[in-house]
């Protein structure tokens, strides 16, 4: 017995908690195959199967089919990978436009009834993206400048040498501590939180509709299941906009490391 509502028959409203979002393996002996890490899957053989499809017949005039696509990779290309990057933008787009659509389309399954679950609100799905963008982001810095760019990122050449030993510190926690951290967090605790919301609406709701011999719990339960689905709508814009903020900051990223130091 949790705390929370208790009927006359003695029993009770179980509210939400992170015990929702752990998920047992989905096979004896293999624990790491469960519900998020199918929805990983699906979601990669979704969107492959997807474009396969809309690229099948290109014409130089485009129909509706292929406008909707060049029209959603035109966004990312030209507000992310032009804006923000610039020259030789084209070569990193067969990394941020997929990142774009892996996101957002396991941010919109909590938003399915059928799955009913983001798969970005567990923080271990968002520690592997972060890792690759980390790993990314030095990587290009270091195949630009070589070694010296671990000089060029901590020690900008501008600032006095006085101030180095404030700066540098500064400088890496801000490069290599708190990038990786904010965007872990950002995303996963959007996710959490928008997902823990619908659970409490929708959960609640279903809980004060079914009270026996109350109207009034009866109408907030009505009402709790109203403002759930505003919440489920809602979620669906957080969705897009946390997918296209994770994407435009690995964007950001690769270009400091691109152009450290100027």
């Amino acid at each position: 017995m949790t705390s929370g509502w208790i009927p006359m028959d003695g029993g009770g409203f179980t509210p939400p908690s992170t015990e929702d979002f752990n998920f047992s393996g989905l096979m004896n002996g293999a624990a790491w195959l469960n519900k998020p890490m199918l929805q990983l899957v699906i979601s990669v053989i979704l969107i492959a199967v997807v474009f396969v499809w809309g690229s099948r017949n290109l014409q130089i005039v485009p129909g509706k089919r292929q406008w909707t696509f060049e029209f959603l990779y035109d966004y990312i290309r030209n507000t992310v990978g032009r804006d923000v990057i610039g020259r030789d933008y084209q070569k990193w787009m067969p990394l941020l436009f997929p990142m774009f659509l892996l996101i957002i389309v396991n941010n919109w399954f909590g938003e399915f009834f059928y799955f009913m679950f983001p798969t970005f609100s567990n923080i271990g799905y968002v520690y592997g993206l972060v890792i690759l963008v980390f790993v990314l982001f030095i990587g290009v810095g270091i195949k630009a400048h070589g070694i010296a760019y671990f000089k060029l990122a901590t020690a900008p050449a501008d600032v006095p040498k006085l101030l180095w030993i404030i700066i540098i510190p500064l400088e890496i926690l801000s490069t290599f501590v708190v990038r990786p951290v904010t965007l872990s967090v950002r995303l996963f605790a959007n996710m959490f939180a928008g997902h823990m919301s619908v659970l409490v609406f929708i959960g609640g709701g279903t809980y004060l509709l079914t009270y026996a011999n109350n109207i009034l719990f009866n109408v907030s339960g009505g009402l709790s299941w109203v403002l759930g689905m505003a919440i489920i709508g809602l979620e669906l814009f957080i969705g897009y906009l946390q997918a296209y903020v994770f994407t435009i900051l690995t964007a950001q990223y690769i270009a400091s490391s691109i152009n450290v130091g100027h």
